[in-house]
Protein backbone atom coordinates (compact mmCIF):
# COMPACT_ATOMS: atom_id res chain seq x y z
CA UNK A 1 0.00 0.00 0.00
CA UNK A 2 1.31 3.42 -1.44
CA UNK A 3 1.75 5.74 1.73
CA UNK A 4 -1.44 7.90 2.98
CA UNK A 5 -2.07 11.80 2.76
CA UNK A 6 -3.60 13.66 5.18
CA UNK A 7 -6.76 14.77 2.70
CA UNK A 8 -7.09 11.30 1.71
CA UNK A 9 -7.39 10.10 5.27
CA UNK A 10 -9.46 12.67 5.95
CA UNK A 11 -11.90 12.32 3.25
CA UNK A 12 -12.13 9.07 4.33
CA UNK A 13 -12.86 10.07 8.13
CA UNK A 14 -13.84 13.62 8.86
CA UNK A 15 -16.02 13.28 5.57
CA UNK A 16 -17.15 9.66 6.65
CA UNK A 17 -17.42 8.43 2.82
CA UNK A 18 -16.28 5.34 3.84
CA UNK A 19 -19.55 4.64 5.89
CA UNK A 20 -22.00 4.29 3.01
CA UNK A 21 -24.24 6.55 0.58
CA UNK A 22 -26.61 8.59 3.19
CA UNK A 23 -30.57 9.05 3.14
CA UNK A 24 -30.98 12.25 0.59
CA UNK A 25 -31.17 15.50 2.46
CA UNK A 26 -33.23 18.15 1.11
CA UNK A 27 -31.37 21.30 1.16
CA UNK A 28 -33.10 25.05 0.98
CA UNK A 29 -32.54 25.78 -2.63
CA UNK A 30 -32.34 29.25 -4.75
CA UNK A 31 -36.17 30.37 -5.92
CA UNK A 32 -35.22 33.02 -8.53
CA UNK A 33 -38.23 32.80 -10.58
CA UNK A 34 -39.93 34.79 -7.63
CA UNK A 35 -39.91 36.47 -4.02
CA UNK A 36 -42.65 35.26 -2.77
CA UNK A 37 -44.09 31.61 -1.77
CA UNK A 38 -46.87 30.95 0.27
CA UNK A 39 -47.57 27.20 -0.09
CA UNK A 40 -43.90 26.49 1.54
CA UNK A 41 -42.14 22.81 1.40
CA UNK A 42 -40.84 21.14 4.24
CA UNK A 43 -37.33 23.22 5.44
CA UNK A 44 -34.31 20.75 6.90
CA UNK A 45 -30.91 21.91 7.06
CA UNK A 46 -27.51 21.01 5.64
CA UNK A 47 -26.79 17.97 7.94
CA UNK A 48 -30.68 16.57 7.93
CA UNK A 49 -31.05 16.81 11.69
CA UNK A 50 -33.41 20.09 11.70
CA UNK A 51 -37.04 20.43 9.71
CA UNK A 52 -39.62 23.28 10.59
CA UNK A 53 -42.73 23.99 8.34
CA UNK A 54 -42.75 27.20 7.50
CA UNK A 55 -45.68 29.26 6.48
CA UNK A 56 -44.04 30.81 3.70
CA UNK A 57 -40.56 31.93 1.98
CA UNK A 58 -39.81 35.43 0.86
CA UNK A 59 -36.74 35.44 -1.35
CA UNK A 60 -36.12 38.98 -2.34
CA UNK A 61 -34.28 40.31 -5.01
CA UNK A 62 -32.52 43.32 -3.81
CA UNK A 63 -32.28 45.40 -0.40
CA UNK A 64 -35.19 47.52 -1.34
CA UNK A 65 -37.90 44.88 -1.42
CA UNK A 66 -36.35 43.25 1.37
CA UNK A 67 -37.17 46.46 3.79
CA UNK A 68 -40.93 46.39 1.98
CA UNK A 69 -41.70 43.12 2.56
CA UNK A 70 -40.33 43.17 6.74
CA UNK A 71 -42.40 46.76 7.10
CA UNK A 72 -45.54 45.15 5.92
CA UNK A 73 -45.17 41.32 6.99
CA UNK A 74 -46.41 39.89 10.16
CA UNK A 75 -45.48 37.49 12.48
CA UNK A 76 -42.40 35.67 12.94
CA UNK A 77 -39.62 35.66 10.32
CA UNK A 78 -36.28 33.83 10.03
CA UNK A 79 -33.02 34.55 7.67
CA UNK A 80 -31.85 31.51 6.01
CA UNK A 81 -28.79 31.15 4.39
CA UNK A 82 -27.64 27.82 3.34
CA UNK A 83 -29.11 26.22 6.00
CA UNK A 84 -25.73 25.11 7.25
CA UNK A 85 -26.07 25.53 10.76
CA UNK A 86 -26.17 22.73 13.61
CA UNK A 87 -27.79 24.90 15.82
CA UNK A 88 -31.96 25.87 15.16
CA UNK A 89 -31.40 28.92 14.46
CA UNK A 90 -33.60 28.66 11.80
CA UNK A 91 -36.83 26.39 11.81
CA UNK A 92 -39.97 28.11 12.12
CA UNK A 93 -43.35 27.94 11.16
CA UNK A 94 -43.24 31.56 10.22
CA UNK A 95 -41.88 33.01 7.26
CA UNK A 96 -38.55 32.23 5.83
CA UNK A 97 -36.59 35.01 4.54
CA UNK A 98 -34.07 33.30 2.13
CA UNK A 99 -31.09 34.99 0.94
CA UNK A 100 -30.23 32.90 -2.18
CA UNK A 101 -30.67 36.27 -4.70
CA UNK A 102 -29.24 38.66 -2.41
CA UNK A 103 -25.66 37.16 -4.20
CA UNK A 104 -22.56 38.44 -5.74
CA UNK A 105 -19.94 41.21 -6.08
CA UNK A 106 -21.38 44.92 -5.29
CA UNK A 107 -18.72 47.15 -4.81
CA UNK A 108 -14.69 47.17 -4.59
CA UNK A 109 -12.03 49.15 -3.08
CA UNK A 110 -8.82 48.68 -4.61
CA UNK A 111 -6.38 51.48 -2.49
CA UNK A 112 -8.00 49.60 1.03
CA UNK A 113 -8.50 46.41 -0.31
CA UNK A 114 -12.47 45.92 0.77
CA UNK A 115 -14.90 44.35 -0.91
CA UNK A 116 -19.03 44.50 -0.60
CA UNK A 117 -20.89 41.69 -1.08
CA UNK A 118 -24.40 40.89 -1.24
CA UNK A 119 -24.99 38.80 2.20
CA UNK A 120 -26.52 35.60 0.56
CA UNK A 121 -23.57 34.79 -1.29
CA UNK A 122 -21.40 31.42 -0.73
CA UNK A 123 -18.45 31.51 0.72
CA UNK A 124 -16.88 29.36 -2.35
CA UNK A 125 -18.00 31.48 -4.97
CA UNK A 126 -16.38 34.63 -3.11
CA UNK A 127 -12.58 33.61 -4.10
CA UNK A 128 -12.90 34.21 -7.96
CA UNK A 129 -14.46 37.16 -7.89
CA UNK A 130 -11.95 38.93 -5.71
CA UNK A 131 -8.50 36.94 -7.52
CA UNK A 132 -10.07 39.15 -10.51
CA UNK A 133 -10.03 42.15 -8.17
CA UNK A 134 -6.22 41.33 -7.06
CA UNK A 135 -8.20 40.87 -4.00
CA UNK A 136 -8.31 37.56 -1.00
CA UNK A 137 -10.20 37.24 2.41
CA UNK A 138 -7.75 37.04 5.15
CA UNK A 139 -8.87 34.15 6.04
CA UNK A 140 -11.68 31.33 5.68
CA UNK A 141 -13.11 28.45 7.55
CA UNK A 142 -13.00 25.20 6.17
CA UNK A 143 -16.17 24.83 5.11
CA UNK A 144 -17.10 26.71 1.47
CA UNK A 145 -21.14 26.42 1.70
CA UNK A 146 -22.02 28.99 3.88
CA UNK A 147 -23.35 31.76 3.08
CA UNK A 148 -21.34 35.46 4.15
CA UNK A 149 -24.32 36.32 5.99
CA UNK A 150 -24.91 32.98 7.92
CA UNK A 151 -20.84 32.61 8.67
CA UNK A 152 -20.74 35.57 10.07
CA UNK A 153 -23.75 36.04 11.65
CA UNK A 154 -23.01 32.80 13.64
CA UNK A 155 -18.76 33.92 14.47
CA UNK A 156 -17.29 30.96 12.12
CA UNK A 157 -13.48 31.50 12.13
CA UNK A 158 -10.63 29.68 10.32
CA UNK A 159 -7.87 28.63 12.30
CA UNK A 160 -4.44 30.96 13.07
CA UNK A 161 -3.18 32.55 16.20
CA UNK A 162 -3.24 35.69 14.86
CA UNK A 163 -6.35 35.73 13.21
CA UNK A 164 -9.81 36.36 14.17
CA UNK A 165 -13.39 35.26 13.29
CA UNK A 166 -14.68 36.42 9.71
CA UNK A 167 -17.26 38.67 11.76
CA UNK A 168 -13.76 40.87 12.85
CA UNK A 169 -12.81 41.49 9.18
CA UNK A 170 -16.65 43.35 9.13
CA UNK A 171 -15.83 47.10 7.70
CA UNK A 172 -19.45 47.73 7.27
CA UNK A 173 -22.80 45.96 7.20
CA UNK A 174 -26.35 46.81 5.87
CA UNK A 175 -28.82 45.82 8.13
CA UNK A 176 -32.23 45.74 7.83
CA UNK A 177 -34.33 45.51 11.51
CA UNK A 178 -38.38 43.92 11.45
CA UNK A 179 -39.89 47.52 10.53
CA UNK A 180 -38.57 47.65 7.21
CA UNK A 181 -35.76 50.36 8.41
CA UNK A 182 -32.44 50.73 6.57
CA UNK A 183 -29.06 50.86 9.00
CA UNK A 184 -25.76 51.50 7.11
CA UNK A 185 -23.27 50.54 10.36
CA UNK A 186 -19.97 50.85 10.52
CA UNK A 187 -17.42 51.29 13.83
CA UNK A 188 -18.09 54.75 13.42
CA UNK A 189 -21.40 55.26 12.46
CA UNK A 190 -23.24 53.18 15.32
CA UNK A 191 -20.14 51.09 17.54
CA UNK A 192 -22.31 49.65 20.03
CA UNK A 193 -24.96 48.11 17.29
CA UNK A 194 -22.19 47.33 14.87
CA UNK A 195 -20.58 44.95 17.53
CA UNK A 196 -23.41 43.46 18.40
CA UNK A 197 -24.50 42.91 14.59
CA UNK A 198 -21.31 41.18 13.09
CA UNK A 199 -22.39 38.25 15.40
CA UNK A 200 -25.92 39.17 15.40
CA UNK A 201 -27.61 35.38 14.98
CA UNK A 202 -29.97 36.79 12.99
CA UNK A 203 -31.78 38.10 15.74
CA UNK A 204 -31.43 42.13 15.23
CA UNK A 205 -32.77 42.25 11.23
CA UNK A 206 -32.08 40.80 8.16
CA UNK A 207 -28.14 41.55 6.90
CA UNK A 208 -28.16 42.53 3.22
CA UNK A 209 -24.64 43.01 2.57
CA UNK A 210 -21.45 42.88 4.47
CA UNK A 211 -18.02 44.95 3.30
CA UNK A 212 -15.05 42.94 4.24
CA UNK A 213 -11.15 43.88 4.92
CA UNK A 214 -9.70 41.84 2.94
CA UNK A 215 -5.65 41.65 1.41
CA UNK A 216 -4.23 41.01 -2.02
CA UNK A 217 -4.48 37.62 -4.00
CA UNK A 218 -1.83 35.38 -2.45
CA UNK A 219 -1.07 31.56 -2.87
CA UNK A 220 -0.89 28.96 0.34
CA UNK A 221 1.65 26.21 0.82
CA UNK A 222 -0.25 23.43 2.98
CA UNK A 223 2.37 20.69 4.49
CA UNK A 224 0.68 17.59 6.60
CA UNK A 225 2.58 14.99 8.87
CA UNK A 226 1.70 12.44 11.56
CA UNK A 227 3.34 12.48 14.78
CA UNK A 228 1.76 11.44 18.45
CA UNK A 229 -0.52 13.86 19.98
CA UNK A 230 1.42 14.52 23.00
CA UNK A 231 4.14 15.41 21.06
CA UNK A 232 2.35 17.62 18.84
CA UNK A 233 0.38 19.35 21.77
CA UNK A 234 3.41 20.04 23.47
CA UNK A 235 5.02 21.70 20.55
CA UNK A 236 1.36 23.43 19.46
CA UNK A 237 2.54 27.25 20.93
CA UNK A 238 5.53 27.01 18.89
CA UNK A 239 3.91 25.74 15.75
CA UNK A 240 0.76 28.20 15.82
CA UNK A 241 3.79 30.86 15.91
CA UNK A 242 5.86 29.84 13.35
CA UNK A 243 3.30 28.84 10.72
CA UNK A 244 0.64 31.00 9.36
CA UNK A 245 -2.24 28.35 10.46
CA UNK A 246 -1.25 25.25 12.06
CA UNK A 247 -3.75 23.06 13.86
CA UNK A 248 -4.59 19.23 14.42
CA UNK A 249 -6.65 16.88 13.54
CA UNK A 250 -6.64 14.67 16.82
CA UNK A 251 -7.44 10.94 15.97
CA UNK A 252 -10.02 8.80 17.69
CA UNK A 253 -9.14 5.33 19.28
CA UNK A 254 -5.45 6.44 18.48
CA UNK A 255 -1.85 7.86 19.58
CA UNK A 256 -2.01 9.60 16.66
CA UNK A 257 -3.11 13.10 15.32
CA UNK A 258 -2.62 14.67 11.68
CA UNK A 259 -0.63 18.30 11.72
CA UNK A 260 -1.49 20.67 9.13
CA UNK A 261 1.01 23.66 8.74
CA UNK A 262 0.05 26.79 5.97
CA UNK A 263 1.82 29.62 4.69
CA UNK A 264 2.40 31.75 2.42
CA UNK A 265 4.49 31.00 -0.73
CA UNK A 266 5.79 32.02 -4.46
CA UNK A 267 5.86 28.83 -5.31
CA UNK A 268 4.14 27.57 -8.60
CA UNK A 269 0.42 25.96 -7.94
CA UNK A 270 0.93 22.00 -7.16
CA UNK A 271 -2.51 20.19 -5.82
CA UNK A 272 -2.69 17.09 -8.24
CA UNK A 273 -6.14 14.75 -6.91
CA UNK A 274 -5.32 11.41 -4.94
CA UNK A 275 -4.08 9.16 -7.06
CA UNK A 276 -6.63 5.57 -7.89
CA UNK A 277 -4.24 3.38 -5.94
CA UNK A 278 -4.07 5.57 -2.94
CA UNK A 279 -7.87 5.49 -3.36
CA UNK A 280 -8.38 1.73 -4.02
CA UNK A 281 -5.67 0.76 -1.01
CA UNK A 282 -6.81 3.25 1.73
CA UNK A 283 -10.71 1.60 1.02
CA UNK A 284 -9.54 -1.66 1.64
CA UNK A 285 -7.57 -0.40 5.28
CA UNK A 286 -10.69 1.67 6.03
CA UNK A 287 -13.06 -1.60 5.59
CA UNK A 288 -11.06 -3.76 8.00
CA UNK A 289 -11.14 -0.90 10.90
CA UNK A 290 -14.71 -0.14 10.96
CA UNK A 291 -14.85 -4.02 11.61
CA UNK A 292 -12.26 -3.50 14.51
CA UNK A 293 -14.45 -2.84 17.68
CA UNK A 294 -13.89 0.66 19.21
CA UNK A 295 -12.40 -1.14 22.74
CA UNK A 296 -9.39 -3.09 20.63
CA UNK A 297 -9.08 -0.52 17.39
CA UNK A 298 -6.33 1.42 18.63
CA UNK A 299 -3.36 -0.80 17.13
CA UNK A 300 -5.00 -0.74 13.83
CA UNK A 301 -5.65 2.87 13.61
CA UNK A 302 -1.99 3.80 15.37
CA UNK A 303 -0.57 1.27 12.55
CA UNK A 304 -2.73 3.08 10.05
CA UNK A 305 -1.96 6.30 11.19
CA UNK A 306 2.05 5.62 10.65
CA UNK A 307 1.82 5.01 7.13
CA UNK A 308 0.38 8.34 6.56
CA UNK A 309 3.29 10.45 4.89
CA UNK A 310 4.27 13.87 4.60
CA UNK A 311 2.43 16.00 2.21
CA UNK A 312 2.28 19.36 0.57
CA UNK A 313 0.30 21.36 -1.86
CA UNK A 314 -0.23 25.03 -3.47
CA UNK A 315 -2.82 26.75 -4.61
CA UNK A 316 -4.67 29.73 -4.21
CA UNK A 317 -5.32 30.98 -0.92
CA UNK A 318 -9.15 30.31 -1.07
CA UNK A 319 -8.54 27.03 -3.12
CA UNK A 320 -6.14 25.66 0.35
CA UNK A 321 -8.30 26.94 3.30
CA UNK A 322 -11.63 25.68 2.21
CA UNK A 323 -13.36 22.42 1.43
CA UNK A 324 -16.07 20.51 -0.38
CA UNK A 325 -18.24 18.88 1.85
CA UNK A 326 -20.12 16.48 0.11
CA UNK A 327 -21.05 13.92 3.18
CA UNK A 328 -22.96 15.12 5.70
CA UNK A 329 -22.16 15.37 8.95
CA UNK A 330 -23.63 17.04 12.79
CA UNK A 331 -20.92 18.59 14.90
CA UNK A 332 -19.99 20.72 18.03
CA UNK A 333 -17.76 23.22 19.00
CA UNK A 334 -16.06 25.47 21.70
CA UNK A 335 -13.73 27.66 22.42
CA UNK A 336 -11.88 27.30 24.96
CA UNK A 337 -9.40 29.81 27.23
CA UNK A 338 -6.30 29.26 25.15
CA UNK A 339 -4.46 27.78 28.57
CA UNK A 340 -6.90 25.30 29.12
CA UNK A 341 -7.07 23.91 25.29
CA UNK A 342 -4.59 21.06 25.67
CA UNK A 343 -5.94 19.91 28.92
CA UNK A 344 -9.47 20.01 27.48
CA UNK A 345 -8.35 18.06 24.18
CA UNK A 346 -6.96 15.41 26.04
CA UNK A 347 -9.83 14.53 28.46
CA UNK A 348 -12.03 14.51 25.19
CA UNK A 349 -9.94 11.88 23.99
CA UNK A 350 -9.47 9.97 27.00
CA UNK A 351 -13.19 9.81 27.61
CA UNK A 352 -14.08 8.47 23.80
CA UNK A 353 -11.56 5.80 24.51
CA UNK A 354 -12.77 5.12 28.25
CA UNK A 355 -16.30 4.72 26.98
CA UNK A 356 -15.29 3.41 23.46
CA UNK A 357 -17.44 5.80 21.40
CA UNK A 358 -17.77 4.25 18.03
CA UNK A 359 -16.75 6.82 16.41
CA UNK A 360 -13.60 7.48 13.49
CA UNK A 361 -14.42 11.46 12.82
CA UNK A 362 -11.09 12.89 13.57
CA UNK A 363 -11.52 16.06 16.08
CA UNK A 364 -10.28 19.65 15.31
CA UNK A 365 -7.77 21.79 17.46
CA UNK A 366 -7.38 25.17 16.53
CA UNK A 367 -5.96 28.58 17.93
CA UNK A 368 -8.66 31.45 17.09
CA UNK A 369 -7.23 35.05 17.90
CA UNK A 370 -9.50 37.78 20.69
CA UNK A 371 -11.82 40.10 19.09
CA UNK A 372 -13.87 42.99 19.74
CA UNK A 373 -17.58 41.66 18.82
CA UNK A 374 -20.11 41.36 21.74
CA UNK A 375 -20.83 37.44 21.06
CA UNK A 376 -17.74 35.72 19.00
CA UNK A 377 -16.14 33.12 20.70
CA UNK A 378 -13.26 34.50 21.17
CA UNK A 379 -14.19 38.28 22.06
CA UNK A 380 -12.99 39.88 24.82
CA UNK A 381 -9.27 40.25 25.65
CA UNK A 382 -8.54 36.46 25.56
CA UNK A 383 -7.43 34.20 22.82
CA UNK A 384 -9.22 30.57 22.58
CA UNK A 385 -8.69 27.23 21.43
CA UNK A 386 -11.33 25.86 19.07
CA UNK A 387 -11.93 22.12 19.53
CA UNK A 388 -14.62 19.99 17.19
CA UNK A 389 -16.40 16.94 17.42
CA UNK A 390 -18.29 15.18 14.81
CA UNK A 391 -20.86 12.86 13.77
CA UNK A 392 -21.83 11.29 10.49
CA UNK A 393 -25.59 12.24 10.03
CA UNK A 394 -26.93 8.89 9.40
CA UNK A 395 -26.20 8.51 13.23
CA UNK A 396 -27.55 9.98 16.35
CA UNK A 397 -25.22 12.45 17.39
CA UNK A 398 -26.66 13.06 20.76
CA UNK A 399 -25.32 10.13 23.26
CA UNK A 400 -21.83 11.35 21.93
CA UNK A 401 -22.58 14.87 22.44
CA UNK A 402 -24.06 14.83 25.28
CA UNK A 403 -21.27 12.46 27.17
CA UNK A 404 -18.46 15.82 25.40
CA UNK A 405 -20.34 18.90 26.11
CA UNK A 406 -19.68 19.15 30.17
CA UNK A 407 -15.99 18.82 29.51
CA UNK A 408 -15.97 21.68 27.39
CA UNK A 409 -18.14 23.28 30.13
CA UNK A 410 -15.51 22.13 32.77
CA UNK A 411 -12.74 24.18 31.28
CA UNK A 412 -14.70 27.58 30.61
CA UNK A 413 -16.02 26.79 26.95
CA UNK A 414 -18.09 28.79 24.90
CA UNK A 415 -20.28 27.41 22.29
CA UNK A 416 -20.00 28.14 18.44
CA UNK A 417 -23.71 29.42 17.75
CA UNK A 418 -23.42 27.41 14.45
CA UNK A 419 -23.45 24.73 16.19
CA UNK A 420 -24.84 21.90 18.52
CA UNK A 421 -25.40 23.18 22.22
CA UNK A 422 -27.49 23.26 25.17
CA UNK A 423 -26.33 26.54 26.95
CA UNK A 424 -29.17 28.83 27.77
CA UNK A 425 -29.61 32.50 29.41
CA UNK A 426 -28.10 31.93 32.61
CA UNK A 427 -25.03 29.85 31.50
CA UNK A 428 -24.30 32.31 28.45
CA UNK A 429 -24.56 35.31 30.46
CA UNK A 430 -21.77 34.34 32.95
CA UNK A 431 -19.16 33.53 29.24
CA UNK A 432 -20.22 36.76 27.80
CA UNK A 433 -19.37 39.95 29.64
CA UNK A 434 -21.58 41.83 26.99
CA UNK A 435 -24.40 39.44 26.73
CA UNK A 436 -26.84 41.61 28.44
CA UNK A 437 -25.56 44.84 25.99
CA UNK A 438 -26.87 42.57 22.97
CA UNK A 439 -30.03 41.61 24.57
CA UNK A 440 -30.87 45.22 25.22
CA UNK A 441 -29.72 46.03 21.98
CA UNK A 442 -32.16 43.43 20.40
CA UNK A 443 -35.09 43.93 22.47
CA UNK A 444 -34.93 47.60 20.90
CA UNK A 445 -34.61 46.88 17.32
CA UNK A 446 -37.25 43.66 17.58
CA UNK A 447 -39.82 44.82 20.85
CA UNK A 448 -42.30 42.30 19.69
CA UNK A 449 -39.60 39.25 18.96
CA UNK A 450 -40.43 38.77 15.33
CA UNK A 451 -37.51 37.53 14.71
CA UNK A 452 -37.22 34.90 17.19
CA UNK A 453 -38.02 31.05 17.06
CA UNK A 454 -37.74 28.92 20.22
CA UNK A 455 -34.31 28.34 20.49
CA UNK A 456 -33.12 31.76 20.47
CA UNK A 457 -35.89 32.48 23.09
CA UNK A 458 -33.69 29.82 25.39
CA UNK A 459 -30.43 31.56 24.36
CA UNK A 460 -32.15 35.01 25.75
CA UNK A 461 -34.01 33.97 28.27
CA UNK A 462 -37.33 35.00 26.74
Amino acid sequence: MKPLTRRRFLAKTALGTMLGALNPVLALSSQAASSFFPASTRWHNWSGALAANPSARFSPTNDQQLADFLASAKGVLRPVGSGHSFAPLVPTDGVLVVLDQLTGLRSYDTANNTATFGAGTRLGDMGAPLANINQAMINLPDIDRQTLAGATSTATHGTGINFTCLSAYITDLRLVTPNGEVHDVNAQSAPALFDAARVGLGALGVVSQITLQNTQRYRLKQTSWVDKTENLLRDFDQQAASHRHFELFPLTHSDFSIALATDATDEPINNPPASPEEEAGFDLAMQGWMKVPPSLRRPLVNGLAEQIGFSERVDESYKILTNIRNTRFNEMEYAVPLKNGAACLQEILQTISDAAVDVVFPLEYRYVSRDDTMLSMSSGDEDHAAISIHRIASEDYRPYFNLIEPIFWKYGGRPHWGKVHSLGADQLMALYPRFDEFREIRAQLDPEGRLLNEHLRKIFGL
